[in-house]
């Protein structure tokens, strides 16, 4: 199962897993639009990065997707990747897209892969552990909009 980086003329079907994430997680307040996700992506100071999933010998079918943006950890002196999105589409998914999607992005880097759950995704939960991630324990997270 090919992975690979999205290239700009992806951005359409980025932006409709994008949709399809929020559909599914029933967030029906979504604010897409897809000229401004170009230029974040692949405009002239790209600030988020994304990687697609393809079944063996299907390259025009997108299975999943992982959405991500550099980080940095002082504490460890090196870059991480903060993964925003990671979703495989429901005909896709128990086929070990997610786990190719997140064993790509760990060998880019020797620092932190690191993302944000929903307390109740308990299948979700269960496919990290799988894997071996653990959740960061004494942490809470804070947004400021």
């Amino acid at each position: 199962m090919p992975v690979r980086d999205a290239e700009p003329a992806d951005v359409e079907e980025i932006c409709a897993l994008i949709e399809e994430h929020a559909a599914y997680e029933g967030r029906h307040d979504l604010k897409l639009d897809r000229a401004e996700m170009a230029g974040h992506l692949f405009g002239d100071d790209p600030k988020a990065w994304v990687v697609l999933a393809h079944p063996d010998g299907r390259p025009e079918v997108v299975a999943g997707f992982a959405f991500c943006c550099w980080n940095f950890s002082t504490w460890e002196g090196k870059p991480g990747i903060w993964m925003d999105d990671l979703y495989v589409r429901p005909q896709f998914r128990r086929s070990g897209f997610a786990t190719e999607l997140l064993r790509e992005l760990k060998s880019r880097t020797d620092g932190r892969v690191e993302w944000e759950m929903q307390v109740d995704n308990a299948k979700g939960k269960a496919f990290y552990q799988r894997l071996g991630a653990q959740p960061v324990p004494g942490w809470i997270r804070y947004r400021w909009l």
